[in-house]
């Protein structure tokens, strides 16, 4: 997984008071918890979101707090109503031999077969929720469609990922081709 380095600074306060401060200073209020560790309640600037919310891609986030760097990943923001602008996070501190679960994109590759005879091709999520050691988890889920016929489906029992559980249910669909007019019509003037 890629890996972005923030740095913040320890929350001396902890309340509404202070974080309505915080939050004129253009900076967030954050907790991280986790690893058996008590909660660590700290402010970064709000611009450092930008790098690690507005992305696809799932990231580690190394924090450096007071000199010292923890090993974290999003669990949880929390937007303003009005103005989408983010006014909390929570950070998971993350151990090396512990699972954690995170979600991460989905990349398809290939063109299915079904769609060169005719199918329209579908893809129903384009992110998986799975759990794994942090060394084992994937930048994306990298899936071959190349061999998808007309009324074919990829659904999420169907993966394959080395030391990877998906927490996402089996029976969702990842990818179908479906029949498409043109194609059910060549096929009934075949027979």
């Amino acid at each position: 997984m890629k890996t972005v380095s923030l740095s913040g600074s320890l929350r001396e306060n902890v309340g509404k008071k202070d974080a309505k401060a915080l939050r004129r200073a253009e900076m967030v209020p954050c907790v991280m918890y986790g690893a058996g560790q008590e909660q660590i309640h700290f402010a970064t600037e709000a611009k450092n979101f930008k790098k690690i919310l507005f992305t696809p891609e799932c990231y580690i986030i190394e924090f450096t707090i007071n000199g010292k760097t923890y090993s974290t990943i999003l669990q949880e923001a929390q937007y303003h109503p009005v103005t989408d602008n983010v006014m909390h996070a929570d950070f998971l501190i993350v151990n090396e031999n512990n699972p954690i679960t995170v979600v991460l994109p989905i990349a398809l590759e290939g063109t299915p077969a079904g769609v060169m005879r005719g199918g329209k091709m579908k893809q129903g999520i384009k992110k998986i929720k799975v759990s794994g050691l942090i060394k084992d988890l994937p930048d994306y889920v990298r899936i071959n469609i190349s061999g998808l016929n007309i009324n074919d489906a990829m659904k999420v029992k169907d993966l394959n990922i080395e030391n990877v559980t998906p927490i996402t249910p089996g029976y969702t669909v990842i990818a179908a081709v479906n029949a498409a007019r043109g194609a059910v019509a060549e096929e009934e003037a075949a027979e």
